[in-house]
């Protein structure tokens, strides 16, 4: 009877024991749970843009049409191609849609250009060369709205449009001209000071955006632009007479291609942190 006894408080001093030892042990940390995603959109962000332009222009006429009576074929009336330097603020409304305001300085483009010319002269047929150089920049200013199309491996395409304010400059202008009439062949030159005109302007956008991170992406970009007309000061022969008209370039168009990069000012973190471990004991 007194072995039961000693067996029964020998079991009881070791439960005892091991309920010590379990209470002494530190509670397991708390689960921890995935968080929830984190939406890559929203916020305001900056971008700069570098390119270059492939500029056109329908024509170029005197501004009092004086010239429009003439027979007239012009060949080779183009732009050569020229630096884009841009930046401007902008906001991401949502995962596919986003605007900005830009500015952009369009370096100096040289212009050349050709102009045979049909006249009468004194019951003779006469024919003219001229033969025109100028040079063009720009100061744009435009509000841009683009429709992101989808991401798929970090690249997004998108389309847009932009309208805004075209400070159109020309400078350096001349003109070397020709005619032949009766056998007889004459030179002549003008040449005009600078000017600049203010136009409404708007472009068509698309391209491929590439995020690097949540706060940079990259752009490469096709642009058309309309930059509307230009016109040079007063045009004057080489002894300075004028009669204060000036040389009208008309419908200036653009094809330009870019690099851009955005930087997203509210970019959220990547992941959010876990919480806090707590220990007991």
């Amino acid at each position: 009877m007194r072995s039961v006894k000693l067996i029964l408080a020998a079991g009881a001093a070791s439960l005892m024991s091991t309920a010590v030892f379990a209470a002494d042990m530190p509670l397991p940390p708390p689960m921890s749970y995935a968080p929830p995603p984190v939406e890559d959109f929203g916020g305001w962000y900056l971008r700069g843009d570098i390119g270059f332009s492939n500029q056109k222009v329908k024509n170029i006429a005197m501004g009092d049409n004086r010239n429009a009576a003439l027979l007239s074929l012009q060949e080779n009336v183009a732009f050569d191609t020229a630096g884009i330097f841009g930046g401007g603020v902008g906001y991401q409304f949502n995962n596919w849609l986003r605007g900005d305001i830009t500015g952009q300085y369009r370096g100096n483009a040289n212009f050349k250009g050709t102009d045979r010319v049909t006249f009468p002269s004194a019951g003779l047929v006469g024919n003219g060369v001229n033969n025109y150089t100028a040079s063009k920049s720009e100061w744009v200013v435009m509000a841009n709205g683009y429709v992101d199309l989808g991401t798929w491996w970090c690249v997004t395409p998108f389309v847009g449009a932009g309208v805004g304010m075209a400070r159109v400059n020309i400078a350096n202008y001349t003109d070397n001209g020709s005619t032949i009439v009766g056998g007889v062949t004459s030179t002549s030159f003008a040449g005009a000071p600078a000017a600049s005109k203010w136009n409404l302007a708007w472009a068509l956008h698309t391209g491929l955006a590439y995020k690097v991170n949540p706060a940079t992406t990259i752009e490469f970009g096709y642009s058309y632009m309309n930059l509307g007309d230009a016109t040079t000061g007063p045009v004057s022969d080489y002894t300075g007479f004028t009669r204060g008209v000036p040389m009208q370039f008309k419908d200036i168009t653009s094809h330009d291609l870019k690099l851009g990069v955005r930087w997203n000012l509210d970019s959220p973190p990547a992941y959010a942190p876990p919480p806090p471990l707590i220990r007991k004991g």
